[in-house]
C-alpha cells in the first residue's frame, strides 16, 4: 500500500527524475569547474625574507686575481648530511678560459659563511676539455650515487661520486668526457637535470649564430641522450647570446613545470620565470608562458624538509647567497 498523499502518477515520477538529473548535472559541473581551475592554477615564486651570504671571493693561491668572480654554482647535501657548494670561478689566473671549480661546505643550509674547502676541479685537456673552460656544475642523486653535470666550454659532461664530495669524471670510450654539444664555438653550458616520469631531462644553453636559447635532451640512463630541442627562446627576454642563461626547471606538481632563465648578472640582475604543462615547451618567440621576473642571477631552487629556498649570485658578483622562498597564486 502506498503512503497517504503519495502519487505514482507518471507526471509526478517524471518531474522527480528531471529534478534529480538537473541536481546531478549541477554537482558534476561544479566538480569539473573545480578540477579545471586547479589545473589552470599558476603559481609565482616570491623571495620570503632577507638573504644570507654562504660563499665569498675565495683565495685561490697562485691563481687568485682581483678581477675573479664566483658565478654559476650548485648546492646539494652530501651523504654525511653536510651541504656542498661548488662554483665556477671566472677571471682567475689558471690559464685558458680562466675558469675552475671551487667548493665550500656548510653544516646547515641556513648557516652563513660556509667553510672554504679549496679548488675542487680543473679542466683536463687530455679528455678533450677546453683549458680553463669548466662551467656551471649541477648535481643530482640517482640511487646512492651523485652525478655532477658540467660544461667544458663546448660540451656537457658528467662526473660521479659516492659521497657527494669527491667526484671522478665519466670518460667515454673515445677518451673524452663530452656527451653532447650544440656545435663548436657555440659555448654549450649551464646544464641542469630533472627526472619527470621515466625520463631524465637535461636543460642547458648555447648560442648558435650568437643567439642564446634553452635546449633540452632526454635520457633513460643519463648516458644515451636524445637529439636536442629548443624549449625557450626570444620573447621579452631577448635573443642575444646571453638571453637564456642558467636554465633551472622545477616540477612543482605533476606536469606543472617552471623554468627560470637568466638575462643579466650584477647590480641589475634579472631572471624571468615561465610556466608550462609541457617540459619541452616554455615558449619560442612567445611570452604566453611568462609568469614574472626576479632580480636575481643564476638562481637555483632547493626544497629541504618541506621548505623552499632560492640561491643566487651576489649583486657584486663576489659570492653566493640564499633566501627562503614561497609560492603564491599569480
Amino acid at each position: 500500500m502506498l503512503p497517504p498523499g503519495f502519487s505514482s502518477s507518471p507526471n509526478r515520477l517524471l518531474r522527480a527524475n528531471v529534478t534529480f538529473m538537473k541536481t546531478a548535472a549541477i554537482l558534476i559541473g561544479i566538480v569539473l569547474v573545480s578540477l579545471n581551475l586547479h589545473a589552470a592554477l599558476v603559481m609565482m615564486p616570491v623571495i620570503d625574507g632577507e638573504w644570507w651570504t654562504v660563499a665569498g671571493d675565495p683565495d685561490l693561491g697562485a691563481y687568485t686575481d682581483p678581477k675573479q668572480q664566483p658565478v654559476d654554482f650548485a648546492v646539494w647535501q652530501a651523504a654525511d648530511g653536510t651541504w656542498q657548494l661548488w662554483s665556477c670561478i671566472r677571471g682567475t689566473k689558471c690559464g685558458g678560459k680562466t675558469r675552475l671549480f671551487y667548493r665550500w661546505e656548510g653544516k646547515q643550509l641556513t648557516d652563513g659563511d660556509w667553510k672554504p674547502m679549496g679548488i675542487a676541479m680543473e679542466a683536463k685537456t687530455e679528455h678533450g676539455e677546453t683549458a680553463g673552460g669548466l662551467q656551471a656544475p649541477h648535481v643530482v642523486t640517482i640511487g646512492d650515487a651523485y652525478q655532477m653535470f658540467y660544461g667544458d666550454w663546448e660540451n656537457i659532461c658528467v662526473a660521479t661520486s659516492t659521497d657527494g664530495k669527491t667526484f671522478a669524471r665519466r670518460v667515454n670510450a673515445n677518451g673524452k668526457t663530452g656527451m653532447f654539444s650544440e656545435g663548436q664555438g657555440n659555448n654549450t653550458r649551464d646544464a641542469m637535470v630533472i627526472r619527470s616520469k621515466d625520463l631524465w631531462h637535461c636543460y642547458y644553453t648555447a648560442y648558435p649564430n650568437k643567439q642564446g636559447a634553452v635546449y633540452c635532451r632526454t635520457s633513460k640512463d643519463t648516458k644515451t641522450w636524445s637529439e636536442s630541442k629548443v624549449v625557450a627562446f626570444g620573447g621579452e627576454a631577448g635573443t642575444n647570446a646571453f638571453s637564456a642563461e642558467c636554465p633551472f626547471v622545477v616540477e612543482l606538481s605533476e606536469d606543472d613545470f617552471y623554468l627560470f632563465r637568466t638575462q643579466r648578472y650584477g647590480q641589475n640582475a634579472i631572471s624571468r620565470v615561465y610556466h608550462s604543462r609541457d617540459p619541452m615547451n616554455f615558449g619560442v618567440n612567445d611570452d604566453k608562458y611568462l609568469v614574472c621576473s626576479l632580480p636575481v642571477a643564476a638562481p637555483e631552487l632547493i626544497l629541504h624538509e618541506g621548505k623552499w629556498y632560492i640561491a643566487s649570485l651576489l649583486p657584486s658578483l663576489k659570492g653566493i647567497r640564499i633566501a627562503r622562498m614561497k609560492w603564491e597564486v599569480k
